[in-house]
This record gives structure tokens, C-alpha cells and sequence, in this order.
């Protein structure tokens, strides 16, 4: 099979198209024929080895353990360990392996079942491929973190990415009053997903805009969580999904401690893929509550241009990978 590896850490110029045999499949084991992945934030992280704190969570200081990232993964079943119960072959699923081992930026990959679930109906591969990573971080910071309620404010900062426009149809799914932040060129593609206020940030503030909110979602944080802590309604929270490096230890750092020290709650997501809530985001899709927004197309060769086109920060929604 073709897949796409890297044997030491750096820039696109260390992913390379090679040919491997494919995986063995264990008593337990799932085999995908992978029809479509996309890529994600974390999938640079991992090729650079960025910030260097990554590599002690995956292993390889010097050198990646993980040699064939990819998180989302769409595509039928190939092949079944005898342990395996809910999966039979021709199943097509959909999926997050990032707990599994990675490994999605090839044409097969074996994990176990309990990264994978049915793919949704009313998708294509391609679409579904682009869900799992970033829509159950966006379920996670929302629900889980958020707290979020019927009829709450809610900011969604970085609306138009891969987390953020899907965090915004949650967040209208769960009944709240969305407020969008974007650049000009995105308010349109926002507009879409069904947000009730639109703000582009090159020409308003929104700290400074004197509107109060229950939750801020931020999916771009690159200025102070100090800055938003003002907007906060007195039991409000802010979540950081993603963002610059500096931003994240800035929110590990002080986040419990503003916790402890005020009504309002900060914290950093750290999202934990899972069966029940792929099948939550598969339930959202076949009922039409949320859809995915797919800016462009890549093949598996072209991963490498793909996660150059991310690194620049100026996706809409999602990046496909047809396999």
C-alpha cells in the first residue's frame, strides 16, 4: 500500500509517498480501506515535533515514534479480528485515531473498534473524513468544558476554521445565541453556518465591542485570555481549543489559578475521542444540524502541500484528502 511517512521531524519536506505492506490485523483489530482523511492542526505539530512538549507525549525526542500521522479517517472495513463484534466487512466507517496510534495518510490502516463508528448516511467519505477530529473538539470545549446552555451568549472566536465552524453549528444546535469572529473575506462562509452575529475583527474589537457572554469559545487564540476575561458574564467561562503555543501555556498556566480566584473559569480543552460522541456528531449530521465546509481537495500525494495550506491559516472549514 501508498503511504505518507517522515523519519525525523521538520517541514513538509519530511513527509515522503512510500510503498509498505499492509498492517497485519490482530484478534482485535479493524481494518480500513481508507477512502478519506483531512488534515489538522496537530498533524503539523507532530511533523515538526512542535512545541517540543509533543514529543515526550508520542515519544521520539530525536526522531518521531509515530512515522505515518493522519487522525480522520473515513473508509469501508476491510478486515475483522475474531474479538471484533461491533464491525463486520463492507461497513463504512468513520473515525478518530489520534488514541490509536494515528496513522491515517495511507490507503489502509488497522485500529481497533473502538476508534471507529458507522459513517453518517447523507455524507460522502470526503466529508465525513473531515469531521472527527475537529467537530468532537468543538462537541468537547462546548458541552463538556463550556457547559453550555439553552439560550446562552456564546463567542465563537476563529469561526470560519475547521473547529470553529463547526463549533458554531453545536453551539446553535444546543440553542444558544451565536456570535461569530472572522476576518472579512470569511463573514459570508459564517453567515452559512447559521450564526446569528457575524464580527470581523479587522474592523471591531470585539473585548472592547461591550457585549457580555456566558461562554467564549477560541478556536484562534493569539491575543490574552486576560483581554476577554472583561466580556465574561460573572459565572462565565473561556475555553482554549487552538491556537499560538505562547497562548496555550499562557491558559495551562493561569487558567486554574483565575478558576480559583474568580467566578469565571478558564481552561484549555484536552479532547478525548470516543465512541459515544462520534455517534452524538453522526446523530447532529443525519438530523441536518450540522454539516462540514470543505475549502479544498487533496490526494494522498498531495498531503504535503495540503498541511502547507493550512500552516497559513487561511482555511474555510476543512481540508479533504481523497485516498
Amino acid at each position: 500500500m501508498r503511504a505518507i511517512a517522515q523519519t525525523e521531524y521538520g517541514s513538509t519536506d519530511v513527509l515522503r509517498l512510500i510503498e509498505i505492506e499492509k498492517p497485519k490485523v490482530p484478534d482485535n483489530g479493524v481494518l480500513v480501506r481508507v477512502y478519506a482523511t483531512s488534515v489538522n492542526a496537530g498533524d503539523w505539530h507532530l511533523m515538526r515535533g512542535e512545541p517540543f512538549l509533543i514529543r515526550f507525549i508520542f515519544g521520539g525526542l530525536l526522531k518521531p515514534k509515530i512515522k505515518i500521522i493522519g487522525c480522520d479517517v473515513a473508509g469501508r472495513v476491510e478486515a475483522v479480528g475474531k474479538d471484533v463484534t461491533q464491525f463486520q466487512l463492507g461497513d463504512e466507517v468513520f473515525g478518530d485515531l489520534s488514541e490509536y496510534g494515528f496513522g491515517a495518510f495511507a490507503e489502509y490502516v488497522c485500529t481497533t473498534e473502538a476508534a471507529l463508528v458507522l459513517k453518517p448516511a447523507n455524507m460522502t467519505f470526503e466529508e465525513a473524513a473531515t469531521v472527527p477530529t475537529a467537530a468532537l473538539s468543538a462537541l468537547q470545549g462546548l458541552r463538556d468544558c463550556g457547559q453550555i446552555q439553552s439560550g446562552q451568549k456564546v463567542l465563537i472566536n476563529g469561526a470560519s476554521g475547521g473547529v470553529g465552524s463547526f463549533a458554531v453549528q453545536i453551539a446553535k444546535a444546543f440553542g444558544a445565541e451565536v456570535t461569530a469572529v472572522c476576518s472579512t473575506k470569511k463573514m459570508e462562509m459564517v453567515r452559512t453556518l447559521g450564526a446569528d452575529h457575524v464580527i470581523d475583527y479587522t474592523q471591531t474589537d470585539v473585548t472592547q465591542a461591550g457585549q457580555h457572554y456566558n461562554l467564549v469559545l477560541d478556536a484562534a487564540a493569539y491575543r490574552s485570555v486576560f483581554d476577554y476575561l472583561p466580556i465574561l458574564t460573572t459565572e462565565g467561562a473561556y475555553i482554549m481549543v487552538g491556537g499560538s503555543t505562547a497562548r496555550l501555556f499562557q491558559v495551562m498556566f493561569f487558567g486554574s489559578l483565575i478558576s480559583k480566584t474568580n467566578s469565571r473559569r478558564v481552561q484549555c480543552l484536552v479532547a478525548k475521542p470516543n465512541q459515544k460522541d462520534l455517534t452524538t456528531l453522526k446523530q447532529f449530521i443525519e438530523a441536518g444540524k450540522i454539516t462540514t465546509y470543505i475549502n479544498k481537495r487533496y490526494n494522498l500525494s498531495e498531503i504535503a502541500e495540503a498541511i502547507s495550506h493550512l500552516e497559513q491559516r487561511q482555511v474555510l472549514g476543512k481540508v479533504a484528502i481523497s485516498v
